[in-house]
């Protein structure tokens, strides 16, 4: 009976998310309380809800915080100067321009959002490509190798969703794939080698003349008793801006050093990270407010969403609904299979990002598969690790449940079918790649 209505209430929620318009953070909420009245547990729902909150508050403080912090980073222009670099060495090599793309794509997307990634590489790329008559499919398509492995930060959708549906942490789920991500990121840039090579193969090399410089007089103040005056305040605030960009840098590495090496636990990391962020860069309130404004959108909706999470979570752990279904699919696995789990879901994930939404998966699949393998005697945070070596992360930027693919097939003019087509099985491959390195150095096991 437990078994039964578990399924009932995975096989609801999915049907509702897939084939209906229902919203993903109405079901979380009310689908499993539906089916847990139904099995009597009405007067526990309190406790099995505040349970599966209490879970995922650390999850839904450190996406919050780290969505703050890489977004001001981004709008303050951490990484402009990187990417300009990149594009002045690209020149107008077919092959330094993919690679350039990838690099630049690698860094931008630390900011954990595939949209303002697709935004931020097709602006700088786009005319660059068309300029020397690149296709832009080739642009799509390294812009998804590279924003796809990147997805797999912590505070990504995938490896967030991850670590709330499993109650698993960052040293848990993430920092074992470290390793896998490093050898999917080797794959990319491999990939984007080769197929600017085989785009240099159809145009060649072109020559792109340089800007012309700026009139160094155009904007200098000429004459006039405020001209010494003008000429100090902008040589201070040229001062003042060196100082923070450099502070910025420092602040973002000793993040980045303090995560990799688990000093403290992501959500302090995050929020001391933002304080100072804040504290140095934009002090006045109604500048804070503005920040807000732009991205407290993004931040209110992958918090309420995780909270949702929460309660599935909480109803179907607390209810032994997880327990039951497992138990039921441990019946019909062959004995044989069970320690492949890891590696099946590995491999199946990327494909499934282009049938199951990511809440769908994560909070609806993923649960019931991690607790099939611990009944094999597996680790379920194996199957966690599997997930995110393809479910919206390699798969994201190809899957058309995710409105910022379209954001990066809009921009570059490109049809959708097109750019799956296109880059399909090298977005595969580094999954497959990944899983390679995983299975090598015992993130997961056979």
């Amino acid at each position: 009976m437990t078994a039964t209505l578990g399924f009932l209430t995975i096989g609801s929620f999915l049907a509702l998310t897939l084939w209906t318009r229902a919203s993903v953070l109405v079901c979380l909420v009310l689908v499993p309380i539906v089916f847990a009245i139904a099995g009597g547990w009405g007067s526990q729902l309190g406790e099995f809800v505040g349970e599966g909150v209490l879970t995922v508050a650390p999850v839904a403080v450190m996406i919050a915080f780290a969505v703050l912090y890489f977004s001001l980073m981004v709008d303050l222009g951490l990484f402009d100067p990187v990417i300009k670099r990149v594009v002045d060495w690209a020149g107008g090599d077919p092959v330094k321009i993919t690679l350039g793309t990838a690099v630049v794509t690698l860094l931008v997307a630390l900011d954990g959002d595939g949209a303002s990634t697709f935004l931020i590489t097709v602006s700088a790329f786009l005319p660059i490509y068309k300029r020397i008559g690149m296709r832009p499919i080739v642009l799509t398509g390294v812009v998804a190798l590279a924003a796809g492995v990147m997805n797999m930060i912590p505070w990504g959708g995938p490896t967030v969703r991850a670590m709330a549906s499993l109650d698993l942490t960052n040293a848990e789920l993430f920092i074992p794939m470290l390793p896998a991500m490093g050898g999917g990121i080797a794959w990319v840039l491999l990939a984007a080698y080769l197929i600017g090579r085989r785009e240099r193969s159809k145009i060649g090399v072109c020559e792109l003349s340089e800007s012309a410089p700026e009139d160094a007089t155009a904007s200098r103040p000429v004459g006039g008793p405020g001209t010494v005056h003008q000429e100090d305040l902008s040589t201070r605030r040229r001062v003042i801006g060196r100082v923070k960009q450099v502070f910025n840098v420092a602040l973002t590495v000793a993040l980045v050093v303090v995560l990799l090496f688990q000093l403290l636990p992501l959500e302090v990391a995050f929020v001391v990270a933002f304080a100072l962020a804040v504290a140095v860069n934009i002090p006045s309130w109604k500048q804070q407010r503005e920040l807000f404004d732009r991205h407290g959108g993004n931040v209110v909706l992958v918090v309420s969403m995780i909270f949702a999470a929460g309660v599935l979570t909480g109803i179907l752990s607390g209810t032994g609904m997880i327990k039951a279904m497992a138990e039921a699919l441990v019946g019909v696995v062959p004995d044989g299979a069970g320690g492949l789990l890891p590696v099946i879901t590995a491999v199946l994930a990327m494909p499934l990002s282009l049938v199951f939404t990511p809440d769908a998966f994560y909070f609806g699949v993923l649960p019931v598969l991690a607790e099939t393998a611990a009944s094999f005697g597996g680790d379920p945070a194996e199957i966690g690790r599997a997930a995110i070596l393809g479910q919206m992360t390699t798969g994201f930027p190809l899957s058309p449940l995710t409105a910022s693919t379209f954001i990066l097939v809009g921009m570059a003019q490109v049809e959708l079918g097109k750019h799956q087509r296109h880059i399909f099985l090298w977005a595969f491959g580094t999954t497959l790649v990944m899983t390679a390195v995983a299975l090598a150095t015992g993130a997961l096991s056979l």
